[in-house]
């Protein structure tokens, strides 16, 4: 029997864009399947939002190609822009006109957009309506991008740097309301900054280094593969030598009675050294997505 493999919502191949001598992406693969949550990670001017223009046609690619859909956004721009929800990192609004004003020119354009629906998220974000553009703080007008990308029900969401600016509250109120779409199926390109935010929201992390993406994985897989402290603390002194030489310790480091490892991998072997010594303790931190991605990002490692 042949399994059918659902074709990618967004897919890269060899996607690059240089500014004549100077770099934006270089040579991006990825693709991301339906209903999925695809979060594209680096610090500020790492590519992020260049990627995201290349795939909304927005600017040309240098070399390489992007589909959507399984459309060509050059050539069937409006297809693809229809089921979009986008969301961009420099937000330009309306200045003069009120919220309202806004949001329905918006609605009209898309069509099929039912009032209610932006009512309904203006709501839960706590955006007033009534408000001119210009009277609103910067967090207010990223409430009203993030209504404007959200009212229509897309298939795909595109948001770039999408909780700047945004509070605590509000900020947990954006993630129910991701997890809502997704729970609709919609699938989801999130790039950020922001570990935190990334690790609420994706299944899987791209990091992007100097315009090159270094690595894709799920973020389980990925922060396996960062370092984890253990901490054991003995009835007696133990040697750092018996930990040292174990696969997968990078570094040991004792203080009288207790012994600090840095692992990276599985600990199968440093539990197995641990018990043939009187154990009192032992204290054990997983690894945060923050450091799986200072492992890939590491300014001393080759680009």
């Amino acid at each position: 029997m042949t399994i059918r493999q659902e074709a990618p919502v967004l897919s890269a191949e060899g996607l690059t864009k240089r500014y004549g001598s100077e770099r934006g992406v270089t040579d991006l693969t990825f693709s991301v399947a339906p209903g999925e949550a695809l979060g594209f990670l680096g610090p500020n001017g790492a590519g992020k939002t260049t990627t995201i223009r290349l795939i909304l046609d927005f600017i040309r690619p240098t070399a390489g190609s992007v589909r959507v859909f399984g459309l060509d956004p050059r050539r069937e721009g409006v297809r693809v822009h229809r089921r979009v929800g986008y969301l961009p990192g420099e937000l330009a609004l309306y200045e003069r006109m009120s919220v309202e004003a806004y949001l329905r020119s918006f609605a009209d354009l898309r069509g099929d957009v039912p009032w209610s629906s932006v009512q309904e998220l203006a709501d839960r974000l706590d955006l007033k309506l009534t408000k001119r553009i210009h009277e609103l703080s910067h967090g207010n007008k990223q409430k009203v991008g993030l209504v404007q990308a959200f009212m229509h029900r897309p298939e795909l969401l595109i948001l770039d740097e999408p909780t700047q600016g945004l509070d605590p509250l509000v900020q947990q109120t954006f993630y129910a309301i991701v997890e809502e779409e997704r729970e609709r199926g919609a699938t989801v390109f999130l790039s950020s900054h922001v570990m935190p935010e990334v690790e609420r929201v994706c299944d899987r992390v791209g990091i992007i280094r100097e315009g090159r993406l270094v690595t894709i994985a799920d973020i389980g897989r990925l922060k396996a593969r960062a370092l984890r402290r253990i901490e054991f603390h003995f009835e007696r002194p133990v040697p750092a030598s018996a930990f040292g030489s174990l696969p997968g310790v990078k570094s040991v480091s004792v203080h009288g009675d207790s012994v600090l490892l840095s692992v990276e991998g599985p600990v199968d072997a440093v539990v197995k050294e641990a018990a043939r010594h009187p154990l009192v303790s032992l204290e054990t931190r997983e690894p945060s997505l923050e450091e799986a991605f200072l492992a890939f990002y590491d300014p001393g490692q080759p680009s």
